[in-house]
């Protein structure tokens, strides 16, 4: 049995993990390593790819970074998320907002300890990165549809720092990029009809709180309408494999995605439109293996 002590101490742990969302995390760093492996270096031994350190130091300094920013953002959301997200507020506050900033300037730190390993410009992407994400939790968040869009560009840039490393710069990387960027902001834009009422309440000025749900919705329904363009090329103009039939089923999701946003009205809705896109990108992370399912065993020798 563990003594009270050692409870309360697991319960800080599962705290400070639901405050970084450690799972995203997780999630994000097998993308990066997927990512490397079948689309920005298809040609390069299996082996090189998984044993680069300079690889293995820009992922793990985006998973600090990234955690580092999920703590700002919820030392500024404290009070909004209490009333949005009432039971996981609960479990983030076992930690305190001073055990939060202090470990937020640790994360940062190590993240640009670990960049400098890779190069300078990676420090500097690394430290323009956690001011970008900063800046965007302290002032940008509160502005309608700029917080969306920097939002949405703060959670693909991970995977532009593995791009740049390889240097790839094909087409096709590209249009899935277009397809990722334009789905993480339609889930930054259902988040704020999922969020209204705490929104409102701290004074937050987002789409739906200016001018309304309608007007969001139709700025959602256009967003998901230029999702479906790169799904289409990626299915008819690019070798992608297998995984044409993930982006068919994206298409399939999409269109009922939107006729559920028509019908949406409550927060329990929202919930269910969100969880829709996050399905649908996390799906797409393991999808990738799709691309080539013998490319990793050609490689592997």
């Amino acid at each position: 049995m563990l003594s009270r002590k050692n409870k309360l101490l697991l319960l800080k742990l599962l705290s400070l993990f639901s405050v970084v969302r450690g799972y995203n995390i997780l999630i994000i760093a097998l993308a990066q390593y997927l990512a490397s492996i079948y689309i920005l270096s298809p040609n390069l031994p299996l082996r090189r790819v998984i044993f680069d350190v300079n690889l293995l130091f820009i992922v793990i300094a985006s998973a600090l970074t990234i955690a580092s920013g999920y703590i700002i953002n919820n030392f500024y959301d404290a009070e909004k998320d209490l009333i949005n997200k009432p039971k996981k507020s609960m479990l983030d506050r076992l930690v305190s907002q001073r055990f939060k900033l202090t470990t937020y300037f640790i994360l940062n730190f190590l993240a640009v300890f670990a960049a400098s390993y890779v190069s300078f410009r990676a420090v500097f992407f690394f430290s323009a990165y956690i001011f970008g994400i900063w800046f965007y939790s302290h002032k940008l968040k509160k502005v309608p549809f700029v917080g969306n869009f920097v939002s949405a560009t703060l959670a693909i840039a991970p995977f532009f720092a593995v791009f740049v490393y390889y240097k790839n710069f094909e087409t096709v990387i590209f249009v899935h990029a277009i397809f990722l960027f334009l789905l993480i902001l339609v889930r930054e834009m259902i988040k704020d009809l999922e969020n209204m009422k705490g929104d409102l309440a701290q004074n937050y000025k987002t789409i739906p709180i200016i001018y309304g749900a309608g007007v969001s919705k139709v700025c959602i329904a256009a967003l998901i309408s230029f999702t479906l363009v790169p799904s289409l090329l990626l299915i008819t103009k690019f070798d992608v494999g297998l995984m044409n039939y993930y982006f068919m089923g994206c298409i399939a999701l999409l269109i009922l995605f939107l006729v559920l946003l028509l019908k949406s009205k409550i927060k329990k809705h929202y919930v269910w439109l969100h969880n829709i896109l996050k399905f649908i990108i996390v799906a797409g992370v393991f999808s990738i293996l799709l691309i080539d399912i013998d490319l990793v065993l050609n490689r592997i020798l």
